[in-house]
C-alpha cells in the first residue's frame, strides 16, 4: 500500500473541502512559527483556505485580565517569529494587550549565569530573531544576548536578514586558501566552535562551507560529540550548570 504524506503528490493538486482532524491539529501546530505559504506546502493547501481556517480556529480577544504563566511562555515562544496580530490571534488576547505584555517583559532584565536548557534555546532561536527580542524572550540585556551570541559564534540566518533588511548584509569574507587548508586539517577532529573561534567565522560558516568540501568529522570525534550530549542532558536534568555570558 502506498504512502500517504503531506504534500506527497503535487500533481494532484492542493487539496480542497473539509478539513481533518490532523490536518487542523498540524495547522495549529506550526501557526506562528512558519508563514502561510510554508503552512501551505506542508498541507497542501492554498494560502486562502489556510488563512480562512486559522480564522475560524483562533478568535481574538476571547480571554482578558492577568496573564497566566503559560500565556507568557507561549507568547515568548511566538516573540519576533511572527506579527502581533497573529499572536494576538493565537493567544486569544487583544493586540494592544499582546505590545503592552511584550513591553513588560523588555523591562524584566536578570542578570548572572545562562542555565544549560537557556543556552540550549537560545542557540535555536538566535538565527531567526531579532537581539531586541532574545532579550525580552530570556528576560536579559541586549548586550547579554551579543556576548553569548559572540560566546558561541552564532549567526543570524540570511534569509532572516533579508527579510529585515531585504539584503543579506551579513556575507562573511571569501575564504582564503590558507583557511580552506587549515579547514581541511584541523575539521575531522576538532569541535566547530573551536574552529569557528580560530577562523573568527559563526559556527554555522564553519559547517556549511565543510558541507560544500565533503567534509566529515572522524568517528572518534563523533563518539565524543555523543558523549558530550549525553553529559550535558544528565547535568540538564540534575542541575543545570550556569555559564556566564
Amino acid at each position: 500500500m502506498k504512502r500517504i504524506t503531506w504534500g506527497s503528490d503535487p500533481g494532484a493538486g492542493p487539496r480542497r473541502g473539509r478539513w481533518t482532524a490532523p490536518e487542523v491539529a498540524r495547522l495549529k501546530e506550526l501557526y506562528g512559527l512558519r508563514d502561510d505559504e510554508s503552512i501551505a506546502k506542508a498541507l497542501n493547501r492554498p494560502v486562502a483556505s489556510i488563512r480562512r481556517m486559522a480564522e475560524q480556529i483562533f478568535q481574538l480577544a476571547t480571554r482578558s485580565g492577568p496573564w497566566s504563566a503559560r500565556e507568557v511562555a507561549d507568547l515568548k515562544r511566538y516573540l519576533g517569529g511572527t506579527s502581533h496580530v497573529t499572536i494576538a490571534r493565537i493567544l486569544g488576547r487583544t493586540v494592544q494587550e499582546v505590545e503592552q505584555q511584550v513591553e513588560e517583559l523588555r523591562r524584566v532584565q536578570q542578570s548572572g549565569r545562562w542555565t544549560q536548557e537557556e543556552i540550549v534555546e537560545f542557540k535555536r532561536l538566535y538565527g531567526t530573531r531579532t537581539d531586541e527580542d532574545l532579550a525580552a524572550i530570556f528576560g536579559r540585556s541586549v548586550d547579554a544576548v551579543k556576548r553569548l551570541g559572540a560566546r558561541y559564534c552564532l549567526a543570524k540566518d540570511k534569509a532572516f536578514v533579508r527579510r529585515l533588511t531585504g539584503s543579506s548584509a551579513t556575507r562573511m569574507p571569501r575564504w582564503s586558501s590558507e583557511e580552506i587548508e587549515l579547514l581541511r586539517t584541523i575539521y575531522p577532529l576538532t569541535p566547530n566552535l573551536e574552529i569557528a573561534q580560530r577562523l573568527n567565522r559563526s559556527v554555522k560558516s564553519i559547517v556549511s562551507k565543510a558541507h560544500n568540501l565533503g567534509l566529515h568529522k572522524a568517528d572518534e570525534r563523533l563518539e565524543e560529540m555523543g558523549r558530550e550530549n549525553v553529559s550535558l542532558r544528565y547535568q540538564a536534568r540534575k542541575s543545570p550548570p550556569g555559564v556566564t555570558p
